[in-house]
């Protein structure tokens, strides 16, 4: 992860969770709503000031209207003064209900554009990344975290400006009605503050557990009920196991936000203690010095004991406030962090388009290749890899599982970065092409076809957003998949549910290879695309694919050798290593290890009864001869 370790940052920030530019990344977030943010303020500093008028009002309307020194109540003046209470609180609401509108669509409009960015870069992150990191992770960093901080982001100017202003204004007034009674007043605010930042040490390092108890809790429910994950518990019968499992951690997470909940609550309680206690000190506290012969009338003690609630409560406000931030701190730590990685696999600053004129031109140079997370120690996935391969040339990868065959198709679009050597795309090194340049030009069918839960239409445009219905219908004839569709009661607009679980193994192949054939890509990769169907599927999905690789440079990636005899040339590639290179007829006569593999899976063919020279090589061995292309355009040459 960025050159961290990813378990000792978590540790870190279960310590003591700190980011050193924490403020200003939290402000680059709100600076495209500057101006809207100082309408905010404006709003805030305006409300907070009226909020101390009525307290200085309530002394004028006791001394002046209640009990003048004519000892009779001046009905005008209260009336007067009570009217401009009034006023002041419809104001202060007025103001209030702004504010809350425009925190809250910049709190919101901040998240949302974080969740988008960060989901946006994770868009940009190496294959290498997702396959080390768990889904359910992922998940809950753009879920959870981004989440967690929503009510930092509504509520931070609003609490923080506000309550600021009100504390300001609160101290003046006391001070302004009676300096003595204020000192007694606020000596106990360094206490709380001290007490505060303890309390929100602690509250900061559960607030960590809790969400990494989240990510868990995330990731065993993205693994256990997908389709998958629920086939594969019902077969081995342990759907009791994986509740039990998500019991533990859902128990785990309970008690965590119960410390969460509880961490700090003696404090808040004692500080509600104080706030009470208080008032009835500034009474003794008023006696004592009326008996001193200050001046302290009845209008002033009212008017203290209510600017002091309005001191104390914002006060407490600020100290809730920097208590969130600093939980949050351990939130805005993980979404930094993820925003902090840097892809692998990027454009360099000089990267050019492919060359159309060399599309098909397909070359490794000596490659080798390490997995980022290998030990140095460890031996290298490929060894010197070297091949050429011109336009419309059809190479098949064939050898024993684990050699690196997969690796070698994976270069080829740059879903991986070389260790060493060159990988070369129509004639220039991947690594100075444009990546979405050079992607646009491969198709990928895969032996895991991966489709959504929508239409047949919409997985087919996934590949051609604008692509016509007619266009559509082409792909999936070319694709030996039309007829089948126009057989469902919806056709087209059939939803293949989640992961396509409604169409078989077969329909689903050659649904993928509709979607590569309206993409028309001048190389095509299959990886094992047939090697997990049966074997009247994998007939019909054979000759799809073989219609799909007339007149493109195609990379297939073989375990059933009977699908790639008729390649114009076979690589044998064994422990990172091209050991064999040829055609059908050439391997055969080496007597060498595609001989022997060959030989093992004839013998198996021949003890099932299914003889491998059968279906799929016919047509391709006329690869060639017939036309090509997703909707009837002509052969690439």
């Amino acid at each position: 992860m960025g050159g961290r370790d990813a378990q000792a940052q978590r540790q870190l920030n279960a310590e003591a969770p700190r980011i050193p530019d924490l403020i200003q990344r939290i402000g680059d977030l709100f600076r495209p709503h500057r101006r809207t943010l100082v309408i905010t303020i404006v709003l805030v500093l305006a409300s907070a000031a009226l909020g101390v008028l009525p307290p200085l009002l309530t002394q004028q309307a006791f001394d002046r209207g209640l009990f003048p020194p004519s000892g009779r109540p001046d009905v005008p003046v209260l009336v007067e003064l009570v009217g401009l209470m009034l006023l002041a609180w419809f104001a202060s609401a007025g103001l209030g209900v702004g504010q809350t509108f425009l925190t809250a669509r910049i709190g919101n409009s901040v998240m949302g554009a974080l969740r988008v960015r960060l989901f946006s870069h994770l868009q940009a992150m190496e294959l290498g990344f997702f396959t080390r990191t768990k889904t359910g992770i992922i998940q809950s960093r753009l879920q959870n975290d981004v989440g967690g901080v929503a009510g930092v982001l509504s509520n931070t100017i609003q609490s923080v400006v506000g309550n600021t202003v009100t504390v300001i204004a609160a101290v003046v007034a006391m001070l302004l009605l009676s300096w003595q009674m204020t000192i007694v007043a606020v000596v106990l605010m360094p206490i709380l503050v001290f007490v505060q930042r303890r309390v929100g040490q602690a509250r900061a390092r559960i607030a960590t557990k809790t969400q990494e108890s989240l990510s868990d809790m995330t990731a065993i429910t993205q693994e256990t009920l997908s389709v998958s994950g629920v086939l594969l518990a019902k077969a081995f019968n342990q759907q009791e196991a994986e509740v039990t499992r998500y019991r533990d951690e859902n128990g785990r997470q309970i008690k965590l936000q119960i410390q969460l909940a509880m961490t700090g609550q003696w404090f808040f309680a004692i500080v509600n203690v104080v706030l009470s206690v208080i008032p009835a000190v500034i009474y003794l506290v008023a006696a004592w010095l009326i008996v001193q012969d200050v001046p302290v009338t009845a209008g002033t003690i009212v008017a203290f004991t209510t600017v002091q609630a309005r001191l104390m409560w914002p006060l407490m406000g600020l100290l809730r406030v920097a208590l969130d931030l600093q939980t949050s701190q351990a939130l805005f730590a993980r979404i930094f962090e993820y925003l902090d990685l840097v892809p692998a696999i990027r454009d360099a600053d000089d990267a050019e388009p492919v060359d159309a004129g060399r599309l098909g031109a397909v070359a490794f140079e000596n490659v080798v290749f390490r997995y980022p997370d290998q030990t140095g120690d460890a031996p290298a996935t490929l060894k010197g890899i070297s091949f050429e391969l011109e336009p419309g040339t059809y190479a098949a990868f064939v050898g024993p599982s684990g050699a690196g065959k997969t690796t070698v198709s994976y270069l080829v679009p740059r879903l991986h970065e070389v260790t060493d050597g060159r990988v070369l795309f129509a004639g220039e090194d991947v690594r100075r092409l444009r990546h979405a340049s050079l992607i646009d030009a491969i198709g990928i069918v895969s032996q895991e076809t991966y489709l959504f839960h929508a239409t047949i239409a919409e997985n087919l445009r996934y590949a051609k957003p604008d692509a016509t219905d007619g266009e559509l219908e082409a792909a999936a004839r070319a694709a030996n998949i039309h007829d089948t569709i126009a057989s469902f009661p919806e056709g087209y607009a059939t939803v293949v549910g989640e992961r396509g679980y409604r169409l078989s193994g077969g329909e689903k192949q050659r649904v993928a290879i509709a979607r590569v054939l309206l993409k028309d890509p001048a190389v095509l990769i299959l990886d094992e695309a047939t090697s997990s169907l049966d074997t009247v599927s994998e007939r019909i999905v054979q000759r799809a694919l073989d219609d799909a690789s007339r007149g493109r440079t195609t990379l297939a990636i073989a375990h059933r050798l009977s699908t790639v005899v008729a390649a114009d040339v076979i690589f044998v590639v064994e422990a990172g290593r091209i050991v064999e290179r040829g055609t059908h007829a050439e391997l055969l006569a080496a007597g060498g290890v595609y001989a022997r593999l060959f030989a093992e899976q004839l013998a198996d063919a021949m003890e099932t009864g299914v003889t491998p020279e059968e279906g799929p090589r016919a047509a391709a061995s006329s690869r060639r001869s017939r036309p090509a292309g997703p909707a009837g355009s002509p052969p690439r040459e």
